[in-house]
């Protein structure tokens, strides 16, 4: 049941879209013909031998007899767009008949697009034909509102040698940008007429901006990987009362693919992801701000490089520069190391010869410098402590080879005077410094006491 409604719609909306295409009729005395036939020309059609000398001219200039059989009947040979005009037969030099000549191809079915540059122009229909038309040709838009009962309107398309394309136009007031329109295009010319394909457009779908233009790509100061990209909106938009949103896509000379930034809304960005010394393409798209209609296309390529040291080489004179790859350039000063000394080769693919030299940053041999220094300082600390444990452990084997076994001493016998229990065992050791002091036991001799008993 569904499917014989929507048949049925259908049906309706046909018959509705309907316009008339006649082929323009031809005047009494014109011989049509395709392109690539051979036409006959008839001078007098009651009389095939008339009296006297038969000519022939083509808008009043004599007929070249490279392509054509001159006598009472012209014939024309493989004819071609550029021979249509009128043709004037002559017997004893008195003009007796004129005839139009008009070379001619029905006309292919026209494939169309439409688009409308903002929400300010009209909406332009247009199309390529796959071959040059003849000046005869006639093409016309046929635009009415969907679905309702007003008839259609009729709109005259131009042809544009420069650009090989036709052109219609269709008029948007402001308040219909999402009426749904139902537009046909309707080509003819002498040799016949043909319809397009019935479309269902409005204005807020086909919207499509211009490319951006100005695009410029700057580098950023002591940023060897950052690129400035600026840009401005193109001269059919105005940004004061609708905008849009752009995007960016980039690539190094050397890379096939691209990098895509979205949702930019304003006309300038900063790459920080560049490759440092190398040549990078730039085109940037814009899409109305809601989304309406489809992306621009894209526009021209623009071209830069980042920031490079002034104080290192060019690549132009075939040196090689060695920078540390980073977003800023912390240290300027660098070292230059003597000629001849590098062998590296450069990025072009030559080698470095005699006379060539590398530029290398300060900071590189600070911080190999400090390393070395930093070792050598362990090293040595290392070394000093574990000589003091060996010359300490030389020494102490040594003297205890070297002791002397002193012989004991028997205590003096005790006085008859005094009993035995008053007597002390050992005498009071004398000062090291008393002169004469005498004693059983030498305890200033350090090495007795510390001899194993």
């Amino acid at each position: 049941m569904w499917a014989l409604r929507a048949a049925g719609l259908l049906c309706l909306l046909r018959a509705a879209a309907e316009v008339p295409c006649p082929r323009p009729a031809l005047l009494p005395d014109t011989v049509l013909s395709t392109v690539g036939a051979n036409v006959t020309l008839p001078c007098l059609p009651w009389q095939p031998e008339p009296d006297g000398t038969v000519s022939w001219k083509v808008e009043n200039q004599a007929v070249s007899s490279d392509r054509a059989v001159l006598g009472p009947g012209l014939l024309l040979r493989l004819v071609q767009y550029n021979d249509s005009g009128r043709y004037s037969c002559y017997v004893g030099g008195c003009l007796v008949r004129s005839l139009r000549l008009l070379v001619e191809e029905p006309p292919e079915p026209p494939s169309f697009s439409c688009y409308r540059r903002s929400h300010v122009k009209d909406v332009l229909c247009e199309w390529q034909p796959q071959r040059r038309p003849s000046a005869r040709a006639r093409a016309v838009l046929w635009v009415k509102k969907w679905l309702t009962g007003k008839n259609a309107t009729e709109q005259r398309c131009r042809y544009f040698p420069k650009v090989e394309k036709f052109t219609c136009r269709i008029p948007v007031p402001p308040s219909e940008d999402d009426t749904f329109l139902l537009v046909s295009v309707c080509v003819s010319n002498g040799a016949g007429s043909t319809v397009s394909k019935d479309q269902v457009i409005s204005a807020n779908r086909v919207l499509k901006p211009d490319p951006p233009v100005n695009v410029l790509v700057d580098p950023v100061e002591s940023a060897p990987q950052k690129l400035r990209v600026n840009w401005t909106y193109p001269p059919s938009w105005d940004p004061k009362f609708y905008r849009l949103h752009f995007q960016v896509r980039y690539r190094a000379e050397r890379s096939q693919s691209y990098t895509e930034i979205d949702q930019l809304r304003e006309t300038s960005l900063v790459i920080h992801d560049a490759w440092h010394g190398a040549r990078h393409m730039v085109q940037v798209r814009g899409l109305e701000e809601f989304g309406h209609g489809s992306w621009s296309e894209w526009s021209q390529e623009a071209v830069g490089t980042p920031w490079a040291d002034p104080i290192g080489l060019e690549w132009q004179t075939g040196s090689y520069s060695s920078q540390f790859p980073s977003d800023y350039d912390l240290y300027t000063d660098t070292f230059t190391s003597p000629p001849g000394l590098c062998g590296t080769e450069g990025t072009n693919g030559g080698g470095l010869g005699v006379g060539d030299h590398s530029t290398v940053p300060l900071y590189t041999f600070l911080v190999t410098g400090g390393s070395l220094l930093l070792g050598t300082g362990l090293l040595a600390g290392i070394v000093l402590r574990y000589k003091k444990k060996w010359r300490r452990g030389s020494l102490g084997q040594g003297k205890a080879s070297a002791v002397v076994q002193h012989p004991l001493v028997p205590l003096a016998p005790p006085s008859p005077t005094s009993p035995l229990s008053e007597a002390p065992l050992l005498s009071p050791p004398a000062s090291p410094g008393s002169v004469g002091s005498t004693g059983p036991f030498d305890v200033t001799n350090m090495d007795y006491l510390l001899a194993p008993q």
